[in-house]
């Protein structure tokens, strides 16, 4: 007699429920979108946490749907200027976007490219340099491979790159990089494109980087016509082009210019993101530095009052140990020198020299001036 065996009895995976995970996770995903826009950023934080634990439990912890929403979380964090718990999170994007392959599927090669575009602008708003430039340089070349060396994702990866050679110092490759990716946009979209308006505005910022102020004016100019254009007068993008062209004007010796433009640009700075964010500390060391430039002692003060907040909602975000730190350290020191203080002025130069060395080349402009800057105190004379 042959004797029937019990099958065993293989659940059913449980799909009901994963869809049920999901689906509460694009909720709590698109609720905390909702949130980051409104610029509730303590909710979009929770609601992007609650949507990567419901992702993580649906699909894995290395799900595409993961790292894309942990590199949002991460866009809320730098919006917040906590770039620290950015860096974070968008190092973990690219770590789960590498081992993801792309096939035919557009979502995920967008992501390998957005994760790695994330990652390394946010070691560059560090002022790591040297660990932001392969990150950069891998986005691009993953654009130009995957998209075409004429693609828009191209564009913005050589965007990035020529930020960095200008905060880095490698200008003509920066120079080169912006007008590559202005001939893309322009190609796409025609000359005088709204897209246009962010590489103007970074061609002005390397001219200023290479002391070159008049050459960048009207790169700078035209790119306040074209945001202008495109988004009225009251939008954060529009004022920082404003800043940038104060800085540009500044640097030819058009203070009262200048100081009117970075009024206007600390007005809506302040309006859209509050007393504590970076903008608001770039704005005020440029601005001290007008008042500095007029030598007065109601100048002196107010510069003074200037740079001291600077400095602190910079140290807030980066630390102590930072070249943008130390470029307010200097300009700190050149007031003290101004009014006397030649000790406290030398000490304010070393560290800021100490700060520089660590990720600008020895020929950088930044870095040769706060040299000259700390031999002209005559040393000898103050110890």
């Amino acid at each position: 007699m042959k004797i029937a065996a019990q099958p065993e009895m293989i659940p059913e995976p449980k799909m009901d429920e994963n869809d049920t995970l999901i689906e509460e996770a694009c909720q709590a995903h698109d609720t905390a979108a909702g949130a980051f826009l409104a610029r509730r950023y303590d909710e979009a934080k929770q609601m992007f946490r609650r949507a990567i634990a419901l992702f993580e439990k649906a699909e894995g912890v290395d799900h595409p749907d993961v790292a894309a929403a942990i590199g949002n979380l991460g866009s809320v964090y730098e919006e917040d200027c906590d770039y620290a718990e950015a860096e974070k999170c968008y190092e973990r994007a690219v770590e789960i976007a590498a081992e993801t392959e792309v096939n035919d599927d557009d979502d995920v090669a967008h992501l390998k490219f957005q994760s790695l575009s994330n990652y390394g602008r946010i070691l560059r708003l560090q002022c790591r340099y040297a660990q932001a430039e392969p990150v950069i340089r891998r986005a691009l070349a993953f654009a130009e491979t995957q998209y075409g060396k004429e693609s828009l994702l191209t564009a913005w990866a050589l965007n990035d790159l020529g930020m960095l050679g200008k905060f880095a110092g490698w200008f003509d490759e920066a120079a080169n990089s912006y007008r590559r990716a202005l001939a893309i946009l322009e190609s796409h979209f025609g000359q005088d494109c709204a897209e246009a308006a962010s590489i103007y505005h970074n061609l002005g910022g390397l001219e200023h980087a290479r002391g070159r102020f008049a050459e960048g004016e009207p790169y700078a100019r035209k790119s306040v016509e074209l945001r202008q254009r495109n988004h009225g007068d009251d939008h954060q993008d529009l004022a920082a082009d404003i800043a940038a062209l104060a800085a540009l004007l500044d640097g030819q010796g058009k203070f009262d210019e200048a100081e009117s433009l970075y009024n206007r640009a600390l007005e809506i700075f302040e309006r859209v993101y509050g007393p504590d964010h970076y903008e608001i500390a770039a704005n005020l060391n440029n601005l001290a530095m007008i008042h500095y430039a007029r030598h007065t002692n109601a100048d002196y003060a107010k510069a003074d009052e200037m740079l001291t907040r600077a400095l602190a909602i910079k140290e807030r975000i980066f630390g102590a140990d930072n070249a943008d730190v130390a470029m307010t350290v200097n300009n700190l020191a050149v007031l003290r020198s101004a009014q006397g203080n030649e000790k406290e002025a030398a000490a304010l130069y070393a560290r800021a020299i100490a700060t520089f060395e660590i990720e600008l080349e020895a020929d950088h402009p930044t870095l040769v001036i706060c040299r000259e800057n700390y031999e002209d105190l005559k040393l000898g004379d103050i110890q």
